[in-house]
């Protein structure tokens, strides 16, 4: 089973997505399963990962109501409010759904560079267990030093990392110079992230932090090789951040990248990264879907 692990759903209005700028007029519409399913079946995927996009309690109950409608949404990744005093009893109404796989907060948006290891933050991420949830972190590279602090203090919390943390692939790529010249701190401190077991990483997100529609296939491959060599395939997963990677490239050209990276390698870490990893962090195995456990296996 191949799995898309990182994709969004909406309803387009401009009071929840104020984070479209003039710039990603595009976006400005619905995206909805109806139109992600067939592009995810004309490149081969079985299944998706659908990811909150609003930071609103009803973007959760929303997803969940998607996904028991549409079954190649696999999982979900929602949002509740940290900050709240009635958080355990959001992730209790929410968890007792089956498909609710893990939940997320913009950290990269936060004013606080060190939200991560806030009081409220590092008090939230210590009821996930409570509930079997996962943590997707959405960072950017000022974001990787608190987050590592973060998951060092939680060990068996698993953690993804979303988007590779965004390095400015953009800015580098302007740059002139060897592929050694692109060593940043954004590799150091993903490197170091990568250290600590619990963490994965999805490979996705990049051809908006890129030179939209004008970007190269070898723009993203020292940032792939980077990923590769840190995490191992057995944490690494593909994710195609639809429909924000419309802004960039076309559903099949962003799965493109990342499939055609993988031909290289041995069939059980192609089969970790394409479906594999995500299948097993996210905990989606079930009957029919055996392959999965047997393919990760295989991996490790």
């Amino acid at each position: 089973m191949q799995i898309d692990s990182h994709q969004h759903f909406w309803k387009y209005n401009p009071a929840d997505y104020v984070w479209m700028s003039e710039e990603m007029s595009i976006l400005r519409h619905d995206f909805l399963p109806e139109t992600l399913e067939p592009q995810l079946r004309a490149v081969g995927f079985d299944g998706t990962i659908a990811v909150q996009a609003r930071q609103m309690l009803v973007e959760t109950e929303w997803l969940l109501e998607l996904a028991d409608q549409h079954p190649f949404i696999k999982g979900v990744v929602g949002w509740v409010d940290f900050e709240s005093p009635q958080l355990g009893e959001q992730l209790e109404r929410f968890a007792s759904h089956p498909k609710l796989r893990g939940v997320r907060e913009l950290i990269h948006d936060m004013a606080d560079i060190d939200y991560a290891i806030s009081v409220n933050h590092l008090a939230a991420i210590s009821q996930l267990a409570n509930f079997d949830l996962t943590y997707d972190l959405l960072l950017k590279p000022p974001h990787i030093r608190p987050a590592i602090t973060l998951v060092e203090k939680f060990p068996n919390q698993p953690f993804v990392v979303d988007h590779l943390a965004k390095p400015a692939i953009a800015a580098i790529a302007s740059t002139s110079g060897p592929t050694s010249s692109r060593t940043t701190q954004w590799e150091r401190d993903l490197r170091d992230l990568a250290t600590h077991d619990n963490v994965c990483c999805k490979l996705s997100g990049m051809v908006t932090e890129a030179v939209w529609n004008a970007w190269q296939v070898d723009d993203f491959r020292p940032y792939l090789d980077i990923a590769l060599e840190a995490f191992g395939p057995e944490r690494l997963m593909i994710g195609s951040d639809w429909p924000v990677c419309t802004l960039a490239a076309t559903y099949e050209d962003v799965m493109g990248i990342v499939v055609d990276y993988v031909n290289k390698l041995a069939e059980n870490e192609r089969n970790a990264i394409l479906g594999g990893t995500c299948a097993r962090f996210y905990d989606l195995d079930g009957p029919g879907d055996a392959s999965v456990t047997d393919d990760l296996a295989g991996a490790k």
